[in-house]
């Protein structure tokens, strides 16, 4: 009994020393990720990566950039990470958008466009220590650039002379002052541009019809004006044929200037006689000639037969 009971008791205190064991490995645990949490979290332990670089602020507010590649340590209070910059080539879109964005041309007229800016940046203490936002001040600067230079070219050229403004901007970017006697965007930013390019620039939906209708409009405009010159041209051939044709009659007759005007009598009756002849079954209107624009001449109806009336006896004998 005595054994039994013996066993029993070492038995119970192998199990509570086997859940103390337990709890204070789970507890060691739970200290340790808490630790590398918390280490993690407030990054006390950073690591620098290739083509990265870290701005470090410390209490005092001194920036610092810290270039070297590899694992760094710093205080958790008395200093913080405040920027992470990428050193590779970086892109900027217009309007901070890949969407495309609305322009205003030169005659007020609205265009679509996108564009996109490829930089790289070579003045890390430029870049992160003497601008506080340098990300939102460079896409201002951009986008007023852009917008600058677009907004001095009518839409015709923004449409079809794209290559002339894309390097136009390019050059503005590179190498104009943002203001006169000032830094151009690479100074002031520590950045190399390394290229710029138009995506896409295109007409609104309802200019674009407004296009199609002027152009629509300036055909038939050009239609109507080549059939005017040909009817003009051939309405002088016929007064020429008509002014020679006179002048021959009058040297075959040898007529005098004062014999004009039986000249023209004659000529009317001639125009008269022809107009009857077309009039054959009793039509009241005719055309005097088919130039299209002729006016039409009313003609009065023939005279009705009167009836036969008989006559009396004493009509005949006074």
């Amino acid at each position: 009994m005595n054994q039994e009971m013996q066993s029993s008791i070492l038995h119970r205190a192998r199990l509570k020393n086997m859940f103390r064991r337990i709890i204070v490995l789970l507890l060691v645990f739970v200290l340790l990720y808490g630790g590398v949490a918390l280490v993690y979290a407030t990054k006390t332990i950073y690591k620098i990566r290739r083509n990265y670089a870290v701005i470090l602020e410390t209490l005092s507010g001194e920036r610092t950039a810290i270039t070297e590649v590899g694992w760094h340590l710093r205080l958790p209070i008395f200093t913080r990470l405040e920027l992470e910059v990428p050193l590779m080539n970086q892109e900027l879109h217009l309007g901070n958008s890949i969407e495309p964005q609305r322009i205003m041309s030169k005659g007020n007229v609205a265009l679509w466009t996108s564009a996109m800016l490829t930089f790289r940046i070579r003045d890390l203490e430029r870049w992160g220590i003497e601008n506080r936002s340098p990300q939102t001040l460079l896409q201002t600067d951009f986008d007023g650039i852009v917008k600058d230079v677009m907004q001095s070219e009518s839409i015709n050229e923004l449409i079809s002379d794209r290559v002339r403004i894309k390097e136009q901007i390019y050059r503005t970017l590179k190498d104009q002052p943002l203001n006169e006697g000032g830094l151009t965007l690479e100074e002031k930013y520590g950045i190399e541009v390394i290229s710029f390019v138009l995506r896409d620039t295109r007409y609104g939906e309802k200019l674009a019809e407004a296009s199609e209708e002027k152009k629509r409009r300036e055909l038939i405009a050009e239609a109507e004006n080549y059939a005017a010159d040909l009817e003009a041209s051939r309405i002088r051939k016929l007064y020429s044929a008509y002014s020679e044709s006179i002048q021959q009659m009058r040297k075959s007759l040898n007529m005098a200037s004062s014999n004009d005007p039986y000249l023209f009598d004659f000529l009317n009756q001639q125009k008269w006689a022809a107009a009857y002849e077309k009039n054959q079954q009793g039509q009241n209107t005719f055309v005097l000639n088919n130039t299209g624009s002729g006016v039409p001449v009313t003609l009065p109806a023939p005279p009705e037969p009167q009836p036969a009336f008989p006559v009396s006896e004493d009509a005949t004998n006074p």
